[in-house]
């Protein structure tokens, strides 16, 4: 059996600018398929557009407002709400106010799967 307290992992800085707590990942249990982790934004800041090829994503929103930006769509976001992420589109999260996030990813977040504008060869 394997239960990690999220207050016992190690928080870190991902490619896209995002402070991370990975709850469940590859690095701190036995994970095959997906990765859990929690994201914080502070008010005013916001993720680097970026995309997955491989991975899709879910983040459901735990504390604080913001907009998400999925393909050139923008819905503000609060507390409860659930976004679908697909592999492939282009995404960035921008927090209104002082922003927690969980995310799963399927297959497990890694920063090789992480692709900004200057990476991608895509416009």
């Amino acid at each position: 059996m394997t239960i990690n307290a999220l207050a016992q992992q190690a928080p870190f800085t991902t490619k896209d600018g995002s402070t991370i707590r990975s709850i469940l990942d590859k690095t701190n249990a036995p994970v095959q398929n997906q990765s859990l982790a929690e994201a914080s934004l502070p008010a005013g800041s916001a993720t680097q557009r970026h995309y997955h090829k491989l991975s899709e994503e879910f983040y459901f929103i735990t504390e604080g407002t913001g907009t998400m930006e999925i393909d050139g769509e923008s819905r503000e976001v609060k507390p409860g709400d659930a976004i679908l992420i697909p592999p492939g589109a282009w995404h960035q999260i921008t927090a209104a106010s002082p922003l927690r996030l969980l995310c799963c990813c399927a297959p497990p977040y890694s920063h090789e799967d992480t692709y900004f504008d200057d990476e991608s060869g895509a416009s």
